[in-house]
């Protein structure tokens, strides 16, 4: 009888020793060896939402990142590829506290959209030394907007005027910083038999926008957007007659505006159009679609003469997809430390290589076709979103395009007529 109530008491005790277990390791916590193991994060299991397809070079590259973080820190991670369908998808998702811990979006929507169910990373970036291994402009942004660091930036933009350096040095000029240097290298480049700039009709309004942001600046551009009242404005008449007596001296590419990608294509095809104003992407765009690896290189949007006070003249374009946290996660130091893995050191470096991109970590190298991106970027305060504020009237945009397309054809004698068939929309 004494031995059957010993075995009992042993029984007991054994179960109640692999409950506690158990509890610990479901428990999520980020302090490690959860399981017992002598890994950092033995036990602990991430699920994250990728914006990517396992297909494409950035999910070949996240996926050999994501393998290489769990093997050194025994987590299990999860990835569900849900492609650019993301956004539609974040927000139900979100609300639902569906179980995921990571998730990939647009920085802008992350921090504006998603923000009510995603972490606050500024403790844990501080504790990490985020801000040496990343843009400022872009976590300046975001807590700008969000009121915290909510994001980890994994992809950056950025736009200006690219260029192809073989046909800048062939003409003997260097990169411009203002609109009067850009005008005599437009000149010199011609006289040389080199078109200036390419123009696909798909971009005309972030040329314009760029251009007339630099005059009124886009917050006064996004509330004429909305409001009208364009021909009241001054330095939209001015911007766009500087834009006119750039197309009257011959400087657009021949056929410009045109189809996407049709002009674009033509500085590999031809090798004979030396600009584009466009983002970062339009480098590896222009080398696919036509076999050729130009020598790239780009500078910031030329700063014009008589701007409206306080307007910034060295403001860039600039975005960014970005590696968000749920603030539902159990798990948010792990996550925050797989999110920096994969944006700094060897995988980003293999991400910039593989996919042509911009690297997320300053430190690293960007590809030949990024040529002086990293360089913009770090210069940038202020990033100006796409178009410049052009965009912001979702009922007009359309229109607001065909107006600006219609300028780059020549179709208005003066900047007063451009502004009165802006005005003509309202």
């Amino acid at each position: 009888m004494k031995k059957k109530v010993l075995s009992v008491l042993l029984a007991t005790a054994m179960v109640a020793t692999l409950a506690a277990g158990c509890g610990n390791k479901e428990s999520g916590s980020d302090s490690g060896n959860a399981g017992g193991g002598d890994k950092k994060y033995d036990g602990i299991e991430l699920t994250y939402w990728s914006m990517w397809q396992n297909t494409e070079p950035q999910g070949q590259v996240l996926q050999e990142a994501v393998d290489a973080w769990s093997e050194e820190t025994g987590a299990t991670v999860n990835i569900e590829w849900k492609s650019r369908d993301i956004k539609n998808i974040l927000g139900a998702a979100l609300e639902a506290s569906e179980e995921f811990d990571l998730y990939e979006d647009d920085y802008s929507r992350i921090s504006k959209n998603w923000i009510e169910w995603t972490a606050d990373l500024t403790d844990l970036a501080e504790a990490a030394g985020y801000a040496d291994s990343s843009y400022a402009v872009f976590n300046d942004q975001a807590t700008e907007w969000a009121g915290y660091l909510p994001c980890v930036t994994e992809q950056p933009q950025v736009g200006g005027i690219f260029y192809n350096q073989d046909l800048f040095d062939e003409a003997g000029v260097e990169a411009p910083t203002t609109w009067a240097e850009f005008l005599d290298v437009c000149k010199a480049l011609k006289d040389k038999g080199i078109q200036p700039v390419a123009l696909d009709s798909a971009y005309a309004s972030f040329f314009f926008g760029y251009h007339l942001s630099r005059y009124i600046g886009e917050e006064t551009t996004a509330d004429l957007a909305v409001n009208g009242g364009w021909s009241d404005n001054a330095g939209v008449a001015a911007a766009a007659d500087s834009m006119i007596e750039f197309i009257k001296a011959g400087y657009l590419a021949d056929g410009a505006p045109d189809e996407f990608p049709n002009s674009q294509n033509k500085m590999g095809l031809s090798e004979d159009v030396a600009m584009v104003v466009c983002a970062n992407y339009v480098t590896s765009e222009v080398n696919n679609n036509t076999g050729k690896e130009l020598n790239w290189n780009l500078f910031n949007y030329p700063s014009v003469d008589g701007a409206a006070e306080g307007v910034d003249q060295t403001a860039a374009y600039a975005g960014a997809n970005s590696i968000a946290i749920t603030k539902y996660s159990e798990n948010q130091e792990a996550a925050f430390d797989l999110a920096t893995y994969i944006t700094s050191g060897e995988f980003d470096q293999k991400m910039a290589d593989t996919a042509g991109q911009i690297p997320a970590d300053p430190a690293n190298t960007a590809p030949a076709s990024q040529n002086g991106t990293v360089e913009v970027l770090q210069a940038t305060t202020a990033p100006l979103a796409w178009n410049m504020g052009l965009n912001e009237n979702g009922d007009l945009r359309t229109s607001i395009d065909e107006i600006i397309i219609k300028l780059f054809e020549g179709s208005y004698a003066s900047g007063a007529d451009f502004a009165a068939a802006l005005d003509g929309l309202y």
